[in-house]
This record gives structure tokens, sequence and C-alpha cells, in this order.
């Protein structure tokens, strides 16, 4: 066991994350976490266990496939990759939000029954397809049903980074087996749930989160530039978490993206954004070159059908432009 730069315990080969609101100050010991050492809200960061591997001195989580690192685009994709632990991943992901059914539809109603008559079974796993044309080679939090379906039916190898809940009074042996049982699905990482880890931070329970070694971070990112975004002045620590309208609408997960990007210059595991387009409030071509020239490495991204192609042809340019940033490339370039 041993201490990174960041300060999370570090048992090899393990790819894992803590997921929560904060953009965490990691770097503090697990005796001396503070609201102040998670030092923003209104994200998600996080880490995994990659499949294949231990949660630290633990039994084997399961048997990786031969072919868990291999891309799974189509011929001539240029969608860039990177690695997190051993697994070969797409700079871009799929989302699984618009898989799931997880709609931020802020004040609009119909949103989700609109969601729900257009994304049937058929649509998900023509999307998968179209994704893997695209160059994208891993679906990003839920889905696991529908990729296992897609990839049995096609003899395909679409990845998948699910997450895994942590949660007040969970025992070791409770916590190993549900890790477990993700991996079990076919997982190539796991990174904690922010809804789970973000209730810990809040409610003074952060150590509990040490307990997963981090290889790697989920961690929310866009700017405030747009007309639902709330105001600066309205903004409170894990205010989505709770229902007040007089400061949350479903409309922001990126409290300070300064203070995120400022604290990614200290880390040296590769970190995965998210929610990069704040829920669709803003345009790929502005929300991209945004994430991955302040420091992403990847970035998981939402996305209808009709999105993919045109949004996969803009990543690669959009990463070709700012290979030489701050903050370096991790496990890439």
């Amino acid at each position: 066991m041993k201490t990174e730069k960041e300060g999370i315990p570090q048992s090899d080969p393990l790819v894992h994350g803590t997921g929560g609101n904060p953009e965490s100050a990691i770097g503090q010991t697990s005796r001396h976490f503070t609201r102040r050492d998670f030092f923003l809200t209104g994200g998600q960061l996080a880490a995994g266990a990659a499949a294949g591997t231990y949660l630290g001195s633990s039994i084997p989580l399961s048997a990786a496939p031969a072919q868990a690192g291999a891309a799974t685009s189509a011929p001539g994709a240029e969608m860039p990759c990177g690695t997190i632990g051993k697994v070969k991943i797409s700079r871009v992901l799929l989302g699984g939000n618009l898989i799931g059914g997880w709609m931020h539809s802020r004040d609009l109603a119909y949103v989700g029954s609109l969601f729900r008559a257009y994304v049937t079974e058929e649509k998900i796993l023509q999307t998968f397809a179209l994704a893997e044309q695209c160059g994208v080679n891993t679906v990003f939090e839920t889905g696991g049903d529908y990729i296992k379906k897609y990839n049995d039916q096609n003899h395909r190898n679409l990845q998948f980074i699910p997450h895994i809940q942590v949660d007040v009074g969970q025992s070791e042996a409770a916590l190993k087996d549900h890790i477990k049982a993700q991996v079990d699905t076919g997982a190539v990482a796991l990174y904690v749930w922010g809804v789970s880890s973000d209730a810990l931070v809040e409610e003074g329970k952060a150590d509990l989160l040490l307990r997963v070694p981090c290889d790697f971070y989920v961690k929310t990112l866009h700017t405030d530039n747009y007309p639902s975004a709330t105001p600066k002045e309205r903004r409170v620590d894990f205010m989505w978490r709770h229902n007040d309208r007089s400061v949350f609408w479903d409309n922001m997960w990126c409290l300070s993206a300064d203070d995120v990007i400022a604290f990614f210059k200290t880390v040296t595991k590769p970190w995965i954004a998210f929610k990069v387009l704040a829920a669709g409030a803003i345009h790929p071509r502005e929300a991209f070159p945004f994430a991955f020239k302040n420091g992403a490495d990847f970035i998981a991204v939402g996305m209808f059908d009709f999105q993919l192609k045109e949004n996969c042809e803009l990543a690669p340019k959009v990463i070709r432009r700012t290979q030489q940033r701050e903050r370096p490339w991790i496990n890439g370039f």
C-alpha cells in the first residue's frame, strides 16, 4: 500500500475512484478530511475497480475477458484512445443517462415521456453500433443489461464503466461483494457513484471513501456561461442534492470550473470529465475544447444516435489542437 501524490491509498493494479459532489482535496489523509478539503460541490469525483484485479488484498473480482482492453471501433475510426489501468478507452465515452433514461430536463415536464417514446431498446442497440462505428468503445455509468445483450448478439466487446455505492454502515464484506457483482457484469472499471459519495461528504463521512483505492478520477466540468446556470451568489454546497427550487432547478453540476481546473493540475492520474455539456445547455463546439484544453483526459457525453457522428468528428479535431496543454495528457500522448 502506498500513497500517491494525490493522497489516495493505492493498491496495484486497481483502477478505482471515489465519487462525490466535491472537487475534492483528496490530498488529505483519511483522518483529516474536512468540508473544506472537499473544496467545491456541484460535481462528482470518482474511482473504480478494473476487472481481474483486487480490492486491496481481497479475492480476485473476476476474470477479465482476454480482449478487455481491445478497441472495438470500426476500421477508419479516428477517435483517439488512452488507457486506464490496462484498459484501452476512447477519449470520448458514451454517457449512460440517455440509455438509462435519467433526463435532466430542468422545468420541462414532458421531456421524460419524449425520451421514453424515442429511446426504445431497438434504438439503444442501434446507438451502440453507431457509437462503435464512430470510434467510441466504452459506455459510462448505466446500461449494463443493454450492453451485454448488444455484445452477445453481435459478438462485440463494447466496454462498460458502471458505478458502485459506498454507504454508511456498509461492511467491508458487503462492499467487496457489491464490487464483485458489478465486475461480474463485464465492467472494465468501476467508480463510486456521486449520489453516494456526495452524501458521505455532506454528512462528514468522507473517510469511508478511502476504502476504495483510486487510480482515476471522475469529475464534472463545465462553464457557467449558459442562461439557466445558477447565479454565483445563489450557489451553495450540495445544492443539487436538495429539492430547493430557490437555488437548484436541475441545471448546474460544476459550481466553480476554475477551482476544478486548478485542482486537476496537481493530479497525475487519468480524469474522466462528465456533464461537460451541462446536460445539453452548452454546445459541444464550446464544451469539448473547454474540457480537453483544461485538463480532462476523457469526456463522458450523453448522446442520442443523431448526435454521435457530429460529436465524434469534432472530438478528434479538438484533441489534436490541444495535445500541448498545461496539464499533460495522462496515458496516451
